[in-house]
């Protein structure tokens, strides 16, 4: 608590309401695809607020590193149309098959391995890549929403070079200020009350374990784990990959049956808390990750009902403090990415495939990006060795 900081309150506040706002209408979507009524709906909200609360506190009080978890973002798109049809039984049991599967990654050990493999370079290009889009949102907002945007951004650098790591917090608040003054808030009524949890008996079918389970299962290590584990070591620290997976597969097998569908490592929220605006003490950082799960476990407990707060802030607040807290992240990763002469244009590849936004069979393009230009490394290494061979014979 004496190392409690405002900037890791603010770093925990705006990575939740960025994880949040940026696709909690997916998971709606994917709930009401299996006919859910509202007190499901709740019942999954406050799983998957429990789930990464509780994962994300204990991953980072273990190991001192900002660990964020997240809900599985592409494999609720992915559930929002492959749910379709089946029985809620069904689904619920293809959520805790796939749980299993994400903690047997974890025991043995040979996801990490894989991850070891991962240069720097390439890791912060795909880094990058998941950021930019952020970077660009903040003056793509500008030109919707002028006069608050460009207020924001003022702030961000005359407050820069004297707020340091109160600057996010400070324009965040003059964000919110405006926004008041402006009347930009949505008018809607909110009714806050405690979500219950409802039990769901799983049921587990070949066809729904082919159709969902495995595909819900590569989705998220793909799109989701790898990025995740990337954004850690981009940051300087050395991600506790398998310890990772142990406890979120398990928590996807606990939670599964109340709707939590799936647990891994986030990026975009993680990259929030690993900033150097967040603590200038890169040892105390996970400090803020701790605060992310603590206001993930709040929101949790009120449920579906309280996503109404964060869906009344307009979406130019939401991305450009995002972009914003982002930036200095995003500068870090391109420089790292592109300081090896011999990795550079690997790196570049990385980059663009994953700024694309390309997608095969599900797969997001973080990890088309990393696979890309991994392969592209390789196979410059080969050439260089050959051509050494040559010149030697």
């Amino acid at each position: 608590m004496q190392a409690l900081k405002l900037s890791h309150l603010s770093a925990g506040f705006i990575a939740v309401l960025v994880g949040y706002t940026s696709s909690v209408a997916i998971i709606f979507q994917a709930a009401e695809s299996l006919g859910a009524n509202q007190s499901q709906l709740n019942s999954w909200m406050l799983a998957l607020g429990l789930g990464m609360g509780i994962t994300s506190i204990i991953l980072s009080t273990v190991y001192r590193i900002p660990v964020i978890t997240a809900w599985s973002t592409p494999g609720a798109a992915l559930l929002a149309t492959s749910l379709i049809g089946v029985e809620m039984e069904q689904a619920i049991g293809s959520f805790v098959l796939c749980g299993l599967l994400i903690l047997i990654c974890g025991l043995t050990g040979w996801f990490e391995k894989i991850q070891h493999l991962i240069p720097n370079s390439i890791a912060n290009a795909m880094l990058a890549g998941i950021l930019f889009q952020f970077g660009l949102a903040i003056f793509q907002s500008l030109e919707q929403d002028t006069l608050l945007v460009a207020i924001m951004i003022i702030s961000y650098v005359i407050g820069k070079p004297v707020l340091k790591n109160f600057n996010v917090p400070v324009v965040l608040a003059i964000g919110v200020l405006v926004c008041w003054q402006l009347n930009l808030f949505a008018n809607q009524t909110v009714d806050l009350s405690f979500a219950v949890p409802l039990w769901t008996t799983p049921s587990f079918t070949l066809s729904t374990f082919i159709s969902v389970t495995i595909p819900l299962f590569i989705v998220t290590m793909t799109s989701q784990n790898i990025p995740g584990a990337a954004t850690l070591k981009a940051a300087g620290y050395q991600p506790p990959v398998s310890a990772a997976l142990k406890v979120t597969g398990l928590a996807t097998v606990l939670l599964a049956p109340f709707g939590g569908y799936s647990f891994n490592l986030a990026a975009i929220t993680a990259a929030i808390c690993c900033a150097e605006e967040v603590d200038s003490n890169r040892n105390t950082r996970y400090i803020a990750a701790i605060v992310t799960g603590c206001f993930y476990i709040i929101i949790g407990l009120f449920g579906a009902t309280v996503v109404s707060l964060f869906l009344i802030a307009p979406k130019a607040l939401v991305v450009t403090i995002a972009g914003l807290a982002l930036l200095n992240t995003l500068a870090n990763s391109l420089s790292v990415a592109l300081s090896e002469p011999a990795e550079r244009e690997a790196a570049l590849i990385t980059l663009l495939v994953t700024v694309s936004g390309i997608s095969f069979f599900t797969i997001g393009s973080a990890f088309w990006g990393l696979l890309l230009g991994m392969l592209f490394l390789y196979c410059a290494k080969l050439l260089e060795k050959s051509k050494a061979g040559i010149k030697t014979n």
